[in-house]
């Protein structure tokens, strides 16, 4: 009886501990991307009246995501999953004030509507979807290491540059920007235009970045992926802990950052 037990104890071991499919919420850094700052301000009118500089990060990405899998198949296994990984930058453009040569500094801020960061400090973003065939390594119950590799299709927004900057400059702000640039410093009434003008054109400028911000697309590249990972599953408990570490290969990205390509995805599902 007791040997009857424990082969059925067995039998329920090996066969509840893993789902036929899964999805679940995941923590995910990326490690070693660095995006490089300017350092100095750099005109981005012909004139030099309106500068930008913005700098950069090192070391780590924050990020999270979301993953769903399928165990059933014989041999190997699939997963699809998309990150979402953004570093913050500080950014601001410099309006020179021809009239005492002070330049008056506009931190810019970026406001994104009803995303998760509100409006705060200009964001570099990267999304990456991976599809991924996986290869169970062992056997084992409850514990399933695997390894694996697949596609990844990679979205990522742009940097608030000088080239971005200089594009957004129309009719209504060169013409500030003459403003500044034909005062007259012995004429009392152009120079107050002048001042006037000056902090309009901070403003102005700060508005035009941030509409300019919203309505840029995102820059889009395939690639490829290798991972080592583990999923872990007590029998009969509806509940999957994982773990991944990814290492991206290929990918576009602007030219101020430089990609570290790895990616760890620690995190809880639902398997059943």
């Amino acid at each position: 009886m007791n040997l009857k037990a424990l082969v059925a104890a067995g039998a329920l071991l090996a066969t509840q501990s893993f789902a036929i499919v899964g999805v679940g919420f995941h923590y995910a850094p990326g490690f070693g991307t660095k995006m490089t700052g300017m350092p100095a301000p750099a005109p981005v009118t012909e004139d030099g009246t309106v500068m930008l500089q913005h700098q950069g990060f090192d070391g780590m990405m924050q990020g999270f995501g979301f993953k769903a899998w399928v165990d059933i198949l014989p041999v190997i296994d699939i997963e699809a999953t998309l990150n979402i990984q953004f570093g913050s930058y500080d950014a601001s453009l410099f309006v020179v004030n021809p009239t005492d040569a002070s330049v008056n500094e506009v931190p810019l801020e970026i406001e994104l509507g009803g995303t998760p960061f509100g409006k705060a400090n200009p964001k570099f973003v990267a999304m990456t979807g991976d599809l991924s065939i996986t290869y169970p390594i062992t056997s084992l119950p409850i514990i399933r290491p695997y390894i694996g590799g697949g596609l990844s299709y990679h979205l990522n927004s742009f940097v608030l540059n000088q080239k971005f900057t200089s594009s957004i400059i129309d009719g209504a702000t060169q013409e500030m920007i003459n403003v500044l640039a034909n005062m007259d410093p012995t004429d009392p009434a152009s120079v107050q235009a002048a001042q006037e003008k000056s902090q309009q054109l901070g403003q102005v400028m700060k508005e035009k970045v941030q509409k300019a911000a919203l309505d840029e697309g995102l820059n889009t590249s395939i690639g490829g992926h290798i991972l080592l990972g583990l999923r872990a599953k007590l029998p009969i408990i509806p509940i999957a802990a994982y773990g991944n570490f990814k290492y991206y290969i290929g990918g576009d990205y602007p030219s101020e950052v430089d990609p570290g390509n790895m990616t760890v995805e620690l995190g809880v599902g639902l398997a059943i």
